[in-house]
């Protein structure tokens, strides 16, 4: 992909169409797809698979919580050799347009193989991601054909205690990169009894200027007047709130933690909530099979969403 600023009209419009899409975040989602796009990965990614000669039309309602999030799904469709009819999401259709005309001048034959579609009521697949009500939604309009469903689902970090600054800044960004919305930002903490929570706020201070942003510091403000009015404990640095709370998913603006006394404790906190995890950060020598600090939303190409491959499914059908 060519170099692209804050200037530039497509960046100006996506954040015009949905706020939440700041010129950071945008080129940011940019920048890491032109990382991993090349021949090398690309090869790589596909190697494993045969393709099948049977095109088949697959539906593909897209979400839009963070910029360009459907691109996986697009990319599994036309490399696996099918149809993608697609259903873009009105909060990130700008990108997301841009990125099929893109493919279609580069290879005029991609367009009748990325069909602009209101209706899905001709796929004969379907890949949808959406909330727990819209799924339902989907199980039932689409229980005829194969499909895969998302749902929704958050991320947690487990720290050992050990952790150094620098590990925390790069937590920071796991946590408040696309202002949280993503199924791969982290919404829980998992921390020792007794953590002292003092250098994690230090390395909070790196993001800081999310303060500004006004639908963001709205969510904040909002869960901070209900926190004090029903006398909840909580941490606050101005702009997170930490919140010792079971829970898995935490609202816009706040931050959830719970503690451990032991790996059984942690081992049954992710049992648990198995269902509802799209990805563990931690120190890989502390949890096995984690995702490194400030790597939550670099995956890799053969990482699927809900760990349902994607590839294995469309070349099944």
């Amino acid at each position: 992909m060519a170099s692209i600023d804050k200037d530039n009209a497509l960046i100006i419009n996506a954040k015009i169409e949905n706020q939440w899409f700041t010129a950071e975040h945008q080129i940011r989602a940019l920048t890491y797809w032109s990382s991993v796009l090349t021949p090398d990965q690309l090869e790589k990614w596909t190697s494993n698979y045969t393709f099948s000669s049977q095109p088949k039309r697959i539906g593909l309602i897209m979400a839009g919580n963070i910029p360009m999030v459907g691109m996986h799904d697009l990319l599994c469709i036309l490399l696996s050799g099918h149809c993608a009819l697609i259903k873009y999401s009105t909060d990130d259709k700008q990108l997301m347009q841009w990125f099929r005309n893109t493919l279609i001048n580069i290879d005029s034959n991609l367009e009748e193989r990325m069909l602009e579609v209101e209706t899905l009521n001709q796929c004969d697949a379907l890949i949808a991601t959406g909330s727990n009500n819209t799924s339902r939604y989907f199980e039932s309009y689409f229980s005829h054909v194969p499909r895969i469903i998302r749902k929704n689902r958050s991320s947690l970090a487990v720290l050992s205690g050990n952790e150094t600054l620098e590990d925390l800044k790069n937590l920071s960004h796991d946590i408040l990169d696309y202002f949280g919305l993503g199924c791969r930002n982290v919404s829980k903490l998992l921390v020792p009894e007794g953590y002292n929570f003092n250098l994690f706020f230090e390395a909070l201070e790196f993001v800081n200027t999310i303060m500004h942003h006004n639908k963001y510091f709205n969510n904040y403000t909002y869960h901070k007047a209900i926190f004090l009015m029903n006398l909840a404990p909580h941490l606050d640095n101005g702009f997170l709130i930490l919140k010792l709370d079971p829970a898995l998913f935490s609202p816009l603006g706040c931050l959830f933690y719970s503690h451990y006394t032991s790996h059984y404790d942690i081992d049954a906190y992710l049992e648990t909530h198995e269902n509802s995890i799209q990805i563990v950060v931690s120190d890989p020598k502390f949890i096995a099979n984690s995702v490194p600090f400030g790597q939550s939303q670099s995956p890799r190409l053969i990482e699927y969403a809900d760990k349902v491959d994607t590839f294995q499914f469309l070349n099944e059908l």
